[in-house]
């Protein structure tokens, strides 16, 4: 019953009410998660399982900070958390990790165990401008892209601009995504761009600097743009986990957080697994084609005609 209650984010003041209807009585905040300890095996069971459903076209990574007790002073640690597309065209998790910091250190670690599992066939990473990420991709997934997240990069990119005119730039940056082809998405940004350079030209500099990351997405066929532009698909599950986590506050110890975030995860990959699949299979079969398209072809131009190609 206190797992289960845990699992599902019930506070420690309810439990120890239900607790008490069972005859348990004085059941503190720290032994709710220690009675929860039965989840362990489930997890790690999830958290090691090979990866051999692959290739895993696309994958969403991010990290949660999460607050936790040690050496008797409360401190911030990483919770990472990557979510992907298989071979099948069904969501699923291939793997969670805590780590101190946010850094290249913890994103090497954390990729280089998803890969030593089985994690394969990446062409594409939507993530946020993580620190040390982008390089972690490069090192130990080859061949693969990184699309930064449009939505936390338009957030970072109103820093640049003052507060009257941040609705204004908004709906101008918005108006690149809007486009109906690749080119087209392409010759909006240099629109964009030229637009700003006369009275916002740090924010001119800022968005033609990330032009190649936030276009990363225009190289797949646009039935999946929606998809793979922002990372809202990995915030929609992270909202999930932080109903769950925010009920614990301050967590005992790491492997705590692994407890609860990890079984979460573990009944989200369920939930997937029995869904309809999240992208079709001749859509990701393109994908793939066009991830290949290296060989001194344009990119961009392939994935036109790929789109043309697919069935209705």
């Amino acid at each position: 019953m206190v797992a289960t209650s845990y699992l599902l984010g019930v506070s420690t003041r309810r439990v120890e009410k239900l607790a008490a209807c069972l005859g348990v009585v004085g059941l503190s905040k720290s032994q709710v998660p220690a009675m929860a300890a039965e989840l362990d095996e489930l997890v790690e069971g999830f958290r090691s399982r090979p990866l051999d459903a692959g290739p895993y076209t696309f994958c969403w990574i991010d990290a949660l900070t999460q607050k936790v007790r040690e050496g008797g002073r409360t401190v911030n640690v990483h919770c990472l958390i990557a979510a992907g597309v298989n071979g099948g065209g069904q969501r699923e998790i291939p793997g969670i990790d805590v780590t101190s910091s946010e850094d290249g250190a913890g994103w090497l670690a954390f990729l280089r165990g998803l890969v030593a599992r089985g994690l394969s066939g990446v062409a594409l990473v939507i993530s946020d401008d993580h620190a040390g990420l982008v390089n972690a991709i490069a090192a130990v997934l080859p061949g693969a892209v990184w699309q930064r997240c449009r939505a936390h990069y338009a957030r970072n990119l109103l820093t640049k601009v003052p507060k009257f005119a941040q609705p204004g730039v908004s709906t101008l940056v918005r108006t690149i995504f809007e486009q109906p082809d690749a080119a087209s998405v392409r010759t909006q940004h240099a629109r964009v761009v030229a637009a700003l350079e006369a009275k916002l030209p740090a924010a001119a500099a800022h968005l033609d600097a990330a032009r190649d990351d936030i276009l990363a997405f225009t190289a797949f066929p646009r039935e999946i743009w929606r998809q793979i532009w922002s990372n809202n698909p990995q915030d929609r599950l992270n909202k999930e986990i932080r109903r769950r986590t925010d009920v614990a506050g301050i967590f005992p110890g790491r492997d705590a957080i692994i407890r609860l975030v990890g079984a979460v995860l573990a009944e989200q990959d369920d939930e997937w697994t029995e869904s309809r699949r999240y992208m079709g299979l001749e859509i990701l079969a393109a994908c793939r084609k066009a991830a290949r398209s290296d060989m001194g072809q344009d990119v961009t131009s392939e994935a036109g005609l790929i789109i043309e190609a697919i069935p209705a």
